[in-house]
């Protein structure tokens, strides 16, 4: 009896299985959806800030799967770096990732978006404002105005930017005076008011001309890029701490109409990779600027400087210059102002009053 019961469970089960893959064998083949695939351009021909957009994209990659990728290409593939956006109102690229510096010579308000005047917060301040004080609804509004079919974030917030390097050490703002130098955005007008020439140069082009003559004294962004381009071979003075650009961030543009063709939760990955990018950034980059400056310091000879207030002082005031003239010129940069300083006030007051000193700590402990 028993082997009976057996071997009907085991007919039973044969036929099952049999069944199973016959009916597996019928069933037809699910097709699987392409990937939408976004052609991005860096401003970025290599180095750390490659590294970085790549980053971003990496994020999106995780995040979306085999929904969605994005086709990083370095800086010039496509369109040269001044024309990235133009690219991708136009559809010719998808994205972009730069800063909004490199553009700015559609609206000089471009330039409060990352590289505007200190009131005494930093990127990650900011990036605070963007997102929780009205910035990035006034970025929207830039863009309607200017009739550009885009759509932006923002992400990782930079160190300030060393004031740069210099044919000899620099301890009074008098020394600034008549100088060549290269730098970006409205950093260029506050140090033109303060005396100096101006030569707006993309980052590769900074080292050839020092070395040329064409400039005395350049900035670029931090001390790894610095050393990539290998700006201690033509200077051996490089001043750390400046308000030319003391807060700075990437934007990662997209077509506006690619981005909103896409669904929902492709649109909400590509902004809450970039959210992400934030502290990936901080935590990477910083830690890279500091071994490259002893780098730079230790095995290349170069003086690394403190910039002297007094350097620091007029830049604020020229800042003041600056910004009154363009406010009084353009109603909207006066706007973007008066939205910065409220929020700035606010944060900062809240900060300066909690923050303790840490360097104080740091002295304490390394002298």
């Amino acid at each position: 009896m028993t082997d009976t019961l057996n071997r009907r469970k085991f007919l039973k089960g044969s036929a099952l299985a049999a069944t199973a893959t016959a009916g597996a064998l019928a069933a037809p083949a699910v097709a699987r959806a392409e990937p939408v695939v976004l052609k991005m351009q860096a401003a970025w021909g290599g180095g750390i800030f490659l590294e970085n957009a790549k980053s971003y994209v990496d994020r999106v990659h995780a995040m979306a799967g085999d929904a969605l990728k994005i086709d990083l290409l370095a800086v010039n593939a496509v369109v040269k770096t001044s024309q990235m956006q133009d690219a991708v109102h136009r559809g010719v690229l998808d994205a972009a990732h730069y800063v909004p510096a490199y553009w700015y010579s559609k609206s000089k308000a471009a330039s409060l978006f990352g590289t505007g005047p200190c009131f005494g917060w930093s990127s990650q301040e900011v990036l605070g404002w963007v997102h929780y004080g009205g910035g990035q609804e006034l970025f929207d509004e830039l863009m309607g105005s200017l009739g550009l079919n885009v759509v932006s974030y923002f992400n990782s917030p930079m160190p300030a930017q060393p004031l740069g390097w210099f044919k000899e050490h620099i301890t009074d703002a008098s020394q600034m005076k008549g100088l060549k130098y290269r730098t970006v955005g409205l950093a260029a007008d506050v140090l033109l008011e303060m005396g100096m020439s101006v030569v707006q140069l993309p980052g590769g082009e900074i080292q050839p001309a020092m070395k040329s003559g064409l400039i005395d004294a350049a900035e670029f962004n931090n001390p790894t890029s610095d050393r990539d381009f290998g700006m201690q071979d033509v200077s051996k003075d490089y001043h750390l701490a400046s308000f030319h650009q003391s807060q700075e961030f990437f934007e990662v543009t997209f077509n506006k109409d690619k981005h909103n063709s896409l669904p929902a939760e492709l649109q909400a990955i590509l902004k809450h990779a970039s959210e992400a990018e934030n502290s990936n950034f901080y935590w990477h980059n910083t830690k890279r600027y500091a071994d490259d400056l002893v780098k730079l310091r230790d095995q290349q000879g170069v003086n690394v400087h403190r910039t002297p207030d007094s350097v620091m002082v007029e830049q604020l005031k020229a800042w003041d210059i600056v910004v009154d003239r363009l406010s009084g010129e353009d109603a909207f940069f006066a706007k973007v102002i008066d939205s910065q300083k409220t929020y700035a006030k606010n944060v900062m007051n809240y900060l300066n009053l909690n923050q303790p000193d840490y360097k104080l700590a740091y002295n304490h402990y390394f002298g």
